[in-house]
């Protein structure tokens, strides 16, 4: 491979300026990715060594929201201390609301290019937007995935900013995943013996943003990745994924499946509740493969954070004690999302760069077999 002739932003640049993202490569009919998709030799390890990944799809627990309450919220916590990851059903959300939206969101995009090219855009800031990997021009490889994201909350953008083909089904997502996040937040809540309304008086239900993610064919999967490692910057992530698979979430040092359940929805906890709860809660890393097949893998998240920038955030006053000090210093929201925009997925977690010194999290890792 010639290094020297090798002008690596450049590349990037004109993939960008194409804004036909990784399906119009994929469209062109590539045999093999572009270099500046291609992963360095210790990611790609990492993915290859089939001895740390573990087959165990029980692991992340699948509970079901309607069982008695005190049971869903020691199920719900349990899961958030010792994985940060588990699935729910019987939600409330019909199966066919979950249908229509991802087929909407396949058909978004498949339209032609020239139909996408006008969303596409990198200022975060727009309520709605399409592009290739949010983090393109700072990420040490890019990642083979699309994505359309829409701000969701406080308020939607205007019908006629959300493009048709997904328009009522995303009205429809959001009606229903906010009053999801709701119980949910209030079942977390519980589960830190916190008053129930405490994560809605912190404005967490209001900012939500959606991204819905295409993995195209890859033609070379084994040399590059759908989404690279990485935490969740917000309170808790609901996330919808076709029947595929791909995901996977690290344990200690393995890796686990996240086997789709059908009718089910993935949730997370993210970087600023592990904060919040003072280490009670971990929120932990996750990835995508590549897609191989010749069907595209689609994806849904919503992420939750908190629509009050202005105010100091850190552990919950409640779960401090000269047992347990605060784990965290207190940050503004502008510059905690500030952060998190400004550096690329790379697993690192956000809580990190807030942790005090001579706090450290306590792994839980022993006691998850009795799950």
């Amino acid at each position: 491979m010639n290094t020297e002739s090798y002008d690596r932003a450049k590349q990037v640049q004109q993939f960008d300026d194409s804004k036909t993202g990784v399906k119009g490569l994929v469209d062109s009919g590539i045999t093999t990715i572009p270099r500046f998709f291609i992963h360095p030799p210790e990611t790609l390890s990492d993915i290859k060594q089939n001895s740390t990944t573990r087959p165990d799809a029980q692991l992340i627990p699948t509970i079901d929201l309607s069982d008695l309450r005190p049971s869903i919220v020691e199920k719900i916590a349990r899961a958030s201390r010792d994985l940060g990851f588990f699935q729910i059903v019987n939600h409330g959300i019909e199966p066919e609301i979950l249908e229509r939206l991802i087929g909407a969101i396949k058909g978004f995009h498949e339209q032609p290019p020239e139909i996408k090219a006008p969303v596409y855009c990198r200022e975060m800031n727009r309520g709605v937007s399409f592009f290739s990997n949010v983090d393109l021009f700072r990420s040490k490889a890019a990642s083979w995935r699309d994505t359309l994201q829409v701000k969701l909350g406080p308020t939607m953008p205007g019908l006629d900013k959300i493009p048709d083909i997904c328009r009522n089904e995303l009205v429809e997502w959001n009606q229903n995943v906010t009053k999801l996040g709701e119980l949910l937040m209030e079942l977390l809540c519980e589960g830190l013996g916190v008053d129930k309304e405490r994560l809605k008086q912190m404005k967490f239900p209001e900012g939500r943003t959606m991204v819905a993610h295409y993995y195209p064919y890859c033609p070379q999967p084994d040399l590059t990745v759908g989404i690279a490692s990485h935490t969740d910057p917000g309170l808790l992530t609901i996330l919808l994924q076709d029947q595929r698979g791909g995901l996977q979430v690290k344990y200690g040092e393995e890796w686990v499946d996240v086997k789709p359940v059908p009718g089910a929805l993935v949730i997370n906890i993210g970087d600023i509740f592990q904060i919040i709860s003072n280490d009670e809660y971990k929120s932990v890393e996750h990835r995508v493969f590549a897609n191989a097949s010749q069907e595209p893998r689609i994806s849904i998240a919503v992420f939750f954070n908190s629509s009050d920038r202005d105010s100091l955030f850190g552990p919950l006053s409640e779960l401090i004690s000269t047992e347990k000090p605060a784990h965290f210093r207190q940050f503004t929201y502008t510059d905690y999302m500030r952060r998190f925009f400004t550096k690329e997925l790379d697993g690192k977690s956000l809580a990190n760069y807030y942790r005090l010194s001579g706090t450290t999290e306590q792994s839980k890792h022993d006691n998850i077999n009795t799950m």
